[in-house]
Order: C-alpha cells, then sequence, then structure tokens
C-alpha cells in the first residue's frame, strides 16, 4: 500500500527532479498555525464523514482561517490525480474506484456545517471516460436536495480527454459558479502544467457561458512561477473574450523541494496593481492578494458577484 505521507509515494514522478530551494516567505504571507474549536468542529465533521478536502490535500496556507469558521473545500473522486502539475501538493498515480456513496456525504457534511456557499472540487480523473463529471452532477443534485439555499462553487478538471458533451451533463446540474483555473500564463504551460492546454481550457470556461449565460464563471492564476505582467494582463484578456465574470490571483507557494521554484514573491502592491488593471478589463469581480486561493472568501465574493451583475443589468 501507498503512504501518501511519503513524499516519494505521494509524488512518483517529481522524485527524481532536483531540489529547489525554498526562500524565507516575506512577513505579509506568514499566517497563523490551525487551531480553536470551530477548526477542530470541521475537522471532526470532515472526519466522520470520510471526506478529502483540497485545504488539506493541496497544504493551503488559510486553512486555519476558513476552518475555523466552518468552511472546507470538498474535494471529492478520491485524493489521486491522474496528472503531475509540477505546482501541485496533491498526491499522483492511479485512483481508486468512485464512491458512489460520495455525493450523499457531501450533502450531509454541507447541511451539518450549516453552509450557505460550498465550493466543491476534484482531481483530475483522466482514467473515466466523462472525466468524473456525472460524479459532479450527482454531487450537486445531492446538494440542492439537502440545502436548497445553499449556493454552489464548483472548481473542475479540464475533461481534456473526453467528449465534448460531458460539460454539458454538469452544466445542466445548474451550479451557480463554475470555476476552472488556467493557473499560469501559456508560455510556463510546458513546465508547470504539461498534462493540459491553455486554449482547452479557455474554451470551456467559454462553452459553459454559451450552454448557461446565468451561471457565474471563474478562473484563476498564480504569480510567481516566473510570468511577466504583459503575460498576465494578456491572461486577463483571453479570460474577459472567453466572457469570465470573476478572477482570482495568489502567489505561488512551494509545497516541497521537489516542486516548481519560486521564481519571487510578488509584493502586495503589485496585486494592487493586477486587481485595478482586471476591473479596468470588465470583471464582475476581482481577488488578488498573495493569499487569494480559488475558494478563500468564497461564500462572501459570490455575495458580491450576484450584486456585481445586478448592478450590471440595472437590477441593484
Amino acid at each position: 500500500m501507498r503512504d501518501l505521507k511519503i513524499p516519494e509515494q505521494r509524488h512518483p514522478e517529481k522524485a527524481h527532479r532536483p531540489d529547489n530551494a525554498q526562500p524565507k516567505k516575506p512577513s505579509w504571507i506568514r499566517v497563523k498555525a490551525p487551531g480553536g474549536k470551530g477548526y477542530a468542529e470541521t475537522h471532526k465533521i470532515m472526519r466522520e464523514n470520510n471526506l478529502v478536502t483540497v485545504c488539506e490535500e493541496a497544504g493551503c496556507p488559510n486553512v486555519g482561517e476558513c476552518w475555523s469558521q466552518g468552511h472546507a473545500t470538498m474535494m471529492i473522486m478520491g485524493e489521486i490525480c491522474t496528472r503531475g502539475c509540477t505546482f501541485c501538493n496533491i498526491a499522483t498515480g492511479r485512483p481508486d474506484t468512485l464512491d458512489a456513496f460520495e455525493p450523499g456525504r457531501v450533502a450531509h457534511a454541507v447541511q451539518k456545517l450549516g453552509l450557505n456557499h460550498v465550493v466543491i472540487t476534484s482531481v483530475d480523473r483522466d482514467d473515466l471516460e466523462d472525466g468524473g463529471a456525472e460524479h459532479f452532477a450527482q454531487t450537486i443534485r445531492a446538494v440542492r436536495h439537502r440545502s436548497p439555499d445553499t449556493t454552489i462553487e464548483i472548481l473542475t478538471p479540464d475533461f481534456l480527454k473526453c467528449a465534448p458533451e460531458v460539460l454539458e451533463t454538469v452544466v445542466e446540474a445548474k451550479p451557480d459558479v463554475f470555476n476552472h483555473n488556467l493557473e499560469t500564463v501559456p508560455g510556463l504551460y510546458l513546465e508547470v502544467r504539461p498534462g493540459a492546454r491553455y486554449f482547452h481550457s479557455l474554451r470551456l470556461l467559454q462553452r459553459v457561458k454559451e450552454l448557461d449565460p446565468s451561471i457565474f464563471t471563474k478562473s484563476g492564476i498564480m504569480v510567481g512561477l516566473g510570468e511577466q505582467a504583459p503575460q498576465v494582463k494578456q491572461v486577463m484578456d483571453d479570460m474577459r473574450a472567453a466572457d469570465v465574470d470573476f478572477l482570482t490571483i495568489g502567489q505561488y507557494l512551494q509545497p516541497t523541494p521537489k516542486h516548481h521554484a519560486v521564481d519571487r514573491f510578488v509584493t502586495p502592491e503589485e496585486f494592487k496593481s493586477y486587481e485595478k488593471a482586471a476591473y479596468g478589463k470588465g470583471f464582475l469581480m476581482v481577488s488578488a492578494t498573495p493569499l487569494t486561493r480559488s475558494s478563500y472568501h468564497a461564500g462572501d465574493d459570490f455575495a458580491q458577484l450576484r450584486a456585481a451583475r445586478n448592478a450590471k443589468l440595472g437590477l441593484a
């Protein structure tokens, strides 16, 4: 049996890579260690329902803050990914078979936590014919049944090796927000996201809007991987051309010495500049800070996103 706590077994595809130095983090991205009553209660509910969270698997720096408030991002379809992105701390390998009872357990946890807004993500499942699209749809429907007033945000894989129709399966389940991250600028894809295709991911987001314009679309990138500011602004233009509503930009943090090196720590002032530029390009919502992650403050951001659309349509 693999022990996913051992780095060589968690990331066999990275074991041969030379170590990259991990620079000291600047003061603006240091966070408190997780703990407290709220954190413990969220942890207990996740364990009781045998659920995986991206908060833990990806080593998110915001886990203490979010879990203390009862917010956790569910990660469905197992904890082993079929991709080996050089930035990511999710385990890589051959995943287990899908758990048919998982959608119900996610729905139970959402109800138990009393969430007004839930984020559901997954590993990549290139081993499945539909990439896990039907499993996503079942999970959305299960949450809707148990918690009809909860808004649902999904963060999906790219469904690169699937028939185009599988996206319709997910969209027809009517999530409130469809998120798919571009992760980085196109020039770094071979190095950072070798199993993915930049323009395929862009087109995926565009097709969601074509299939159901009422669904909010969202995408994010990391900075500090070696990109330049003009490249980031080109990604913004590409996203707007695909009618993406919500942009997130956060600092890349290196999980282990075997992962992609941190090129530099982007300053809060530069993040502010990116935010200003993105709003100028027409995004309804922008979150650009060193600690921004896809689901960080997602519930509050959704409320602002909906208000921004209403204002644009003159419904405010």
